[in-house]
């Protein structure tokens, strides 16, 4: 019972004394109750774990990296500005060839990387236009980075090269670098290319997030999914995969995966000794690259000198032969 009961009765002037005795706790209820509140907590990681992923996917894919300066890129470097479909101003270079019309590679970076320190490097075939512009939100360009977007400004990148005089328009080679692969991969697809470099590609950052998050449903997180194994089966143009021996970002069963669906010719190169941020350090990536642009119609030769360039960024223009 529930109620209050008199413990004894001593007569009428010796009153009553009065016990209320505090209920009966079932064991099982408290098992119950302690069942419960860690399902609440498990719902509430169930929940939250993924419910932060998908509000901060964005700075766990993009790691826009600033410019301060320069002063490392070669003479032969000039600006190149492209104003995007929306009216963003996307900032980036071109370095001159030493002849015209020129082959061009446009490049497609990391997604931590501000791209004029891979264009600096001083290994790229001389005979060759290179073009690098920053994705939004990098370097000095404005906006802010999204897969709709990147891709969506890599066609008006390609678009502005190919209608330059001094640019060869049926000699572009697409060059993407772990997250910018996604990018030249979707470039390729809707334009016409000679051939694609890709460094540490993927299948899928679908595909790469379950490697990395088998517990998290990454399929219905991701907002920026760069799925490009369907593409890949339609591109039936030459490609160079460059993959890392160790490389613990991209593993080489996802680059391997897209190299399988690739429907055109294609070529397998694995760096030794290196990781998915050395990958490019070795003379072996380089010269992997070069034999690669040079079957695609183009020798290599000495750069000209920075009198030979024009200070507006044509290729080659001023020193035009």
């Amino acid at each position: 019972m529930l109620g209050a009961v008199p413990s004894s009765v001593a007569g009428a002037d010796s009153g009553a004394a009065w016990v209320v005795p505090l209920p009966l706790v079932c064991p099982a209820s408290i098992a119950m109750r302690k069942t419960m509140e860690w399902l609440l907590i498990a719902a509430a990681v169930l929940l939250g774990v993924p419910a932060a992923a998908w509000l901060t996917q964005d700075r766990l894919i993009f790691y826009p990296q600033p410019l301060d300066s320069t002063a490392h890129l070669p003479p032969d470097a000039r600006p190149l500005e492209v104003v995007a479909a929306d009216g963003t101003r996307l900032h980036g270079w071109i370095r001159a060839p030493d002849r015209i019309p020129a082959p061009v590679v446009i490049y497609f970076g990391g997604n931590a990387e501000e791209v004029s320190w891979t264009l600096a490097d001083r290994r790229w075939p001389a005979d060759w236009a290179v073009v690098a512009v920053n994705y939004r939100g990098y370097g000095r360009s404005e906006g802010q980075p999204g897969e709709a977007a990147m891709v969506a400004d890599a066609l008006v990148v390609h678009d502005a090269v190919v209608a330059r005089p001094d640019a060869d328009a049926r000699r572009i080679v697409v060059f993407g670098r772990s997250l910018g692969t996604g990018v030249a991969i979707r470039l390729a697809a809707e334009r016409p290319v000679s051939g694609a470099i890709l460094a540490s590609p993927y299948d899928s950052l679908v595909e790469l997030g379950r490697t990395h998050f088998p517990l998290l449903p990454v399929a219905w997180l991701l907002r920026h999914r760069f799925d490009v194994i369907a593409q890949a089966r339609q591109l039936d143009i030459p490609l160079l995969a460059i993959v890392a021996a160790d490389d613990a970002i991209v593993p080489q069963q996802r680059s391997r995966a897209l190299y399988e669906a690739w429907a055109g010719p294609r070529q397998w190169v694995s760096v030794k000794g290196t990781d998915h941020n050395t990958l490019s350090a070795p003379a072996e990536f380089w010269s992997a690259v070069g034999r690669f642009l040079n079957e695609r119609g183009a020798e290599p030769q000495s750069r000209p000198s920075a009198a030979a360039i024009g200070a507006d960024g044509a290729l080659g223009a001023a020193g035009h032969r």
